[in-house]
């Protein structure tokens, strides 16, 4: 999960603490690939953001320690990215389908959630 050690502030200054591991995050991209891949062609468009909602509030739970916001902006980018992707390729269309399926259509419409509107950056460890 995470990567502890040594990190820089703004400043400059040294200081120890903790950041989500890339294994981690290429791991949840590999799920959101996995789930927004062709072969879900058949499925309803609601039951595939039914289905990537725990996913991504499930990690985003486990991952709020620390300095999160970039990657939090990163992933949910990736997962709208593949979520359009999916929509234009279920419908044989070409393109990313940004036109087609812009921000509100995935978030308000079908439901899919932000990573950037969840709790984040808490200091400490929950003990």
């Amino acid at each position: 999960g995470y990567t502890i050690g040594r990190f820089y502030g703004k400043g400059g200054r040294p200081y120890w603490g903790t950041a989500i591991s890339r294994k981690a995050i290429k791991r949840l991209k590999q799920e959101i690939h996995a789930q927004t891949t062709s072969r879900w062609n058949c499925t309803p468009i609601a039951e595939r953001a039914e289905r990537l909602n725990p996913l991504l509030r499930g990690w985003a739970s486990y991952f709020n320690q620390g300095p999160v916001l970039q990657i939090y902006r990163d992933i949910d980018i990736y997962t709208a990215r593949r979520v359009r992707i999916w929509l234009q390729r279920r419908k044989g269309q070409r393109g990313t389908g940004y036109r087609q399926y812009p921000d509100q259509y995935l978030y308000e419409q079908l439901g899919l959630i932000r990573l950037l509107d969840l709790p984040r950056n808490r200091p400490n460890a929950k003990v």
